[in-house]
């Protein structure tokens, strides 16, 4: 009983993740770049639409705002890795480190700023999670991620997706037939982090409150919300709009598995600790399959 008054928390949460967690598919996997601004541009999109808020904005331009803030800081790691050379898993480190000092900035210099669903406007707050009603967020998460990815399937889809997708399959071959590789670098860097600053506007929302810190460890989160979900789903989920919905679902399933970890009584210091085992486990699973479970090839036997 008490995992299951716990599971619409749980639940709600990784669907907030697992926005977060297809940003960073397209650089992870579309692209095929590590991305570490991640960590900072959750917290920018949740500081920005917080302070939007609390000035009297209206949420949902405070959320375009915030999501406009992401897509800068993915633009600056582009530049960083495009422009000036530097590797890009550097320039997303450098860009997170900036990111630190700038949020405290956006936050007036505090390092938590509340915003309480009973003064403002807010479209979800964790409240409402276990409600029959339209005011539970699980509502409104499911719709915008299936419009978000509605919406990538078309657009990688078009040419310029297309185009982006083959400059992570094969960058050289890509530049050999004419396509602007750093272009397409830059715009799936800003693509990535407005969705993890969107997804850290709703989060900001929901918990009722932007944190300075509230990115730490974002990385960690959508690196398991992927790999649990390519483990899980990739035999079966083959189309592209599959495949990132089969994120979500790794988030979620994610954020259920750390429920259960903290039900059993264990300290919640140890909850990063428990983040970087599943991570572990679930990245070590396809290895053991093909070294320990995979039939062997007899020769001769492929070309029957």
């Amino acid at each position: 009983m008490t995992l299951l008054n716990a599971l619409p928390g749980a639940i709600s949460q990784g669907m907030l993740w697992g926005i977060m967690a297809i940003g960073l598919y397209i650089t992870f996997r579309v692209i095929n770049i590590s991305d570490l601004t991640v960590d900072g541009s959750l917290a920018s999109g949740g500081a920005a639409c917080v302070m939007l808020i609390r000035s009297g904005m209206n949420v949902w331009i405070a959320i375009l705002l915030a999501t406009i803030v992401g897509m800068l800081t993915g633009l600056v790691t582009g530049l960083l890795h495009t422009r000036c050379g530097i590797p890009a898993i550097l320039s997303g480190i450098l860009t997170q480190l900036a990111l630190y000092s700038v949020n405290l900035r956006i936050m007036d210099s505090k390092a938590n700023q509340p915003v309480s669903v009973d003064k403002y406007h807010l479209l979800i707050s964790q409240r409402f999670v276990r409600e029959l009603s339209l005011r539970n967020p699980m509502i409104l998460l499911t719709v915008i991620i299936v419009s978000l990815i509605a919406f990538l399937y078309w657009f990688f889809g078009t040419e310029k997706g297309s185009s982006i997708r083959a400059t992570g399959a094969n960058m050289n071959m890509a530049r050999a037939q004419g396509i602007n590789t750093e272009a397409n670098i830059n715009l799936s860097l800003v693509i990535s982090n407005g969705l993890v600053a969107f997804a850290g506007a709703l989060l900001a929302q929901f918990q009722g409150a932007a944190d300075v810190s509230m990115g730490r460890g974002a990385i960690v989160i959508g690196l398991a919300a992927i790999i649990i979900g390519e483990v899980l789903f990739s035999k079966i989920f083959i189309n592209f709009a599959l495949k990132l919905f089969s994120v979500v679902i790794g988030a979620i399933l994610y954020y259920i598995v750390l429920q259960m970890i903290l039900m059993m009584g264990l300290n919640t210091n140890d909850l990063k600790l428990f983040s970087a085992l599943i991570v572990a486990v679930f990245l070590s699973v396809p290895y053991f399959k093909d070294r320990y479970f995979r039939k062997p090839v007899i020769p001769g036997k492929e070309k029957e």
